[in-house]
């Protein structure tokens, strides 16, 4: 019987981010665990296997597919009210308790993630740009699992979707290299990254380095990528004021401009604590504001937050869009993306045609295969 492993293992390819060492080991670079693999090893990944002394990596499939509301994402200055085809691969670097996409992160990590060999389904990148060209998508993401270690995958789309006229991105943790960034950045136009904690021990808990994620957002927005941050705050782990102000002050280091989502959670997986409150948003948003950021919003519950999932001028505090969970409900900008109000340019990546963005959408993600 072919097993979920042996499935993963035929759908390779050899890879581009590794490093040749001695005696046939590799060093991979597509994520800042640079794991030294020997042959017939994997990495930390558990996708990415060194045979023969030649790195293979994920290629030819997708685990999910979906045109989701880019505010989803989440995105909130990247083409609001667009569609974004959502694509997926299995696998992740590191092992958060609170993952809440563990069924596909946690693949041949945990058995409880053992999802059947069937629900792959092999497909040609030229496919996919084809999928989001028929749902009029205006973005093509890599998500779900996490797109470090699918990098080669998601180049090979990235690559048609950018000839077709498309927008991409990457939803990420923020594990990355200063190689895998340089691979991706002809390919890529804009990069979501969970800053989780500011403390190196949980993202140690976590499997990762809280300097490589703080070294990724800086290196991104120097490359010229469009950044947005997400902080899932969750209650009694990183959502206490001297934490946040921590977060908020670093981010305004890199840029003010960077839109900083403070997300709820819920508790999934093996995290079982309590649920994020409206008055906790808040709170982390009140810091936010206060650190000098110009773009906070709350997510994961619409209609709880006030105009925290709302996008308003810097300069004159005019409502430029309005938003409910994932649908736009009005939208301002100019078509050079300035306030109408007050003229100030605002940092995004807007369209020319502001009167075609989609208002009262569905809000939902809708499968396509």
């Amino acid at each position: 019987m072919t097993t979920l492993a042996d499935k993963l293992d035929s759908l390779t390819m050899a890879g581009h981010l590794f490093e040749e060492m001695d005696e046939r080991m590799v060093r991979c670079t597509a994520c800042a665990h640079r794991c030294k693999i020997k042959p017939g090893r994997r990495g930390i990944c558990q996708v990415r296997f060194n045979q023969d002394g030649v790195l293979r990596v994920p290629f030819g499939y997708v685990a999910a597919l979906n045109l989701d509301p880019v505010e989803k994402k989440p995105f909130a200055h990247l083409l609001p009210g667009s569609d974004a085809l959502t694509f997926g691969m299995l696998g992740c670097d590191f092992h958060c308790d609170f993952c809440q996409n563990w069924l596909t992160s946690q693949t041949l990590r945990d058995p409880r993630a053992a999802i059947p060999p069937d629900y792959i389904r092999q497909i040609a990148p030229e496919e996919v740009v084809r999928i989001a060209q028929r749902g009029s998508a205006g973005v093509v993401v890599s998500s779900y699992n996490e797109p470090l270690i699918t990098s080669e995958w998601a180049v090979a789309i990235f690559e048609r979707a950018k000839q077709a006229g498309l927008r991409t991105a990457y939803v990420s943790n923020g594990n990355a290299t200063p190689q895998v960034l340089d691979y991706l950045r002809p390919h890529l136009d804009a990069y979501k990254i969970d800053l989780k904690s500011m403390r190196d021990r949980s993202y140690r808990q976590m499997g990762g380095v809280l300097k490589n994620v703080l070294d990724t957002i800086r290196r991104a927005y120097d490359l010229g990528l469009w950044v947005e941050v997400v902080t899932l705050v969750i209650p009694d782990f990183n959502d206490s004021p001297e934490e946040l102000w921590e977060a908020a002050r670093f981010l305004v280091s890199v840029s003010p401009s960077i839109p900083w989502h403070v997300t709820a959670f819920h508790p999934d997986y093996k995290h079982d604590g309590q649920a994020t409150t409206p008055a906790i948003l808040q709170q982390a948003a009140d810091v936010g504001q206060e650190a000098g950021l110009q773009h906070i919003y709350a997510g994961n519950l619409p209609g709880r937050v006030g105009s925290l999932e709302d996008t308003h001028c810097p300069q004159c505090r005019a409502a430029l869009i309005r938003r409910r969970g994932y649908t736009i409900i009005d939208y301002r900008l100019t078509a050079d993306g300035k306030c109408p109000q007050c003229g100030a340019v605002i940092p995004g990546v807007w369209t020319d045609r502001p009167e075609t963005v989609q208002l009262g959408g569905w809000g939902l993600p809708r499968q396509v295969l």
